[in-house]
């Protein structure tokens, strides 16, 4: 039998909120029968007997409802009322009264249907009663066979509807619990996605800037060892260039924490493409053609920022893989579709061969998420094509 107060702090369901008046009912029918028992016309040891049964039937009715049985403790509690009520009864007819408490709280501590028989045996005492009283009248059997019956038949319909009101109930509570337990695993995944996702866009990020930033940096730092006793002119150049990049580095990790966008794109994007393009041509000699015209329409954001970090991935592919004399790069917008074109005259790769690197693999992703998509032609030579819808 459910309670009616709130268990771990949930929230109870209308059977367990409203269950305070069952036990108004109960409280009243004993006041009631036990005014009916004192005040009948009869010997005072027959009336305190009533009145004794009755109150041990309230005092087992009290302690058992808010408690759930067993099989065993449902059969005791069952003995427990029929004992009683057939002593309140037998000694007291007026008793009967208590049967307005007996047969629902018989419904809702037994099961169906020994709780049916139950009840069919706390109504015949009072018939029974009656008619040892008045010495088995035929007229008065006439009349209460029929009447006993309906009482039977009622208890029964009052025991279904009960029962059914408890399952119901018991089987909202416990689909709300599922409910709780699939919102806090639902939480929980969607927390572990966040933080996949979170992880995911640093790896990408990292990569896309971080990464090549060192990897530039080292390979000015090489150039510097291999020119410190031979050209202090482009040691000069190349210290420049690797304290720019690392200013960069540092202004994109900053970006980064704060998940602003990046900090090349503080101006437009034609410029920080054209910036790339330059520290390409500065870095390793290679001629760069860079067609990015400034009557760029505005573009999203995230347009934006998935262009600029193609070109960032394809120019450290083009420094660390190709060996190109020649890159060209190309940026247009036409048909609601705004387009990259990175081309180099290197020696390409094979497409074939499984990736070591996260570049196009993330190249693709970043595209994916905007509803662009990302294409690689190789040769001799490679051209990427990132293009994204506007």
């Amino acid at each position: 039998m459910p309670a009616d107060v709130p268990v771990d702090g949930r929230q109870v369901d209308a059977w367990q909120r409203w269950f305070w008046l069952w036990r108004l009912l109960f409280a009243v029918d004993y006041v009631f029968a036990s005014l009916a028992v004192l005040t009948e016309d009869q010997s005072l040891a027959l009336r305190l007997t009533s009145f004794g049964a009755l109150t041990a039937l309230a005092i087992v009715v009290a302690i058992v409802l808010p408690r759930p049985l067993g099989n065993r403790a449902a059969l005791s509690f069952s003995a427990a009322v029929l004992v009683l009520i057939t002593v309140a009864i037998f000694t007291d007819p007026s008793a009967s009264f208590a049967l307005f408490s007996v047969c629902p709280a018989v419904a809702m501590k037994v099961r169906q249907p020994v709780a049916w028989v139950v009840m069919a045996l706390s109504i015949l005492p009072s018939p029974m009663a009656v008619l040892i009283r008045s010495g088995f009248d035929d007229e008065l059997l006439t009349m209460l066979l029929p009447m006993t019956a309906l009482l039977i038949i009622f208890g029964i319909c009052v025991s279904i509807w009960i029962d059914r009101v408890i399952v119901q109930s018991t089987e909202r509570a416990q689909l709300i619990e599922q409910l709780d337990a699939s919102r806090a695993e639902l939480a929980r995944l969607s927390h572990e996605a966040g933080i996949s996702a979170e992880r995911e866009r640093l790896a990408r990020e990292i990569h896309d800037t971080l990464a090549q930033g060192f990897t530039s940096i080292v390979a000015l730092l090489q150039a510097i060892e291999s020119e410190l006793d031979t050209d202090l002119p482009s040691v000069r150049r190349h210290v420049g260039l690797a304290t720019r990049t690392a200013r960069e580095n540092l202004a994109e990790a900053r970006a980064m924490v704060a998940v602003l966008p990046p900090s090349a794109l503080t101006g437009s994007l034609a410029d920080a493409l054209r910036r790339q393009a330059e520290h390409l041509a500065e870095e390793t000699g290679i001629e760069v053609d860079c067609r990015v015209p400034d009557s760029l329409p505005p573009l999203p954001t995230a347009t934006e920022v998935v262009l600029l970090r193609a070109a960032q991935e394809a120019i450290a592919n083009v420094r660390k893989h190709a060996n190109a004399s020649h890159v060209s790069m190309e940026v247009t917008v036409a048909d609601d579709v705004a387009r990259l074109v990175i081309t180099d005259d290197g020696a390409g790769f094979d497409p074939d061969r499984p990736a070591l690197g996260y570049g196009l693999a993330g190249m693709r992703d970043r595209a994916g998420q905007v509803g662009g998509a990302m294409t690689v032609r190789t040769g001799p030579g490679t051209t990427v094509t990132v293009a994204v819808p506007l």
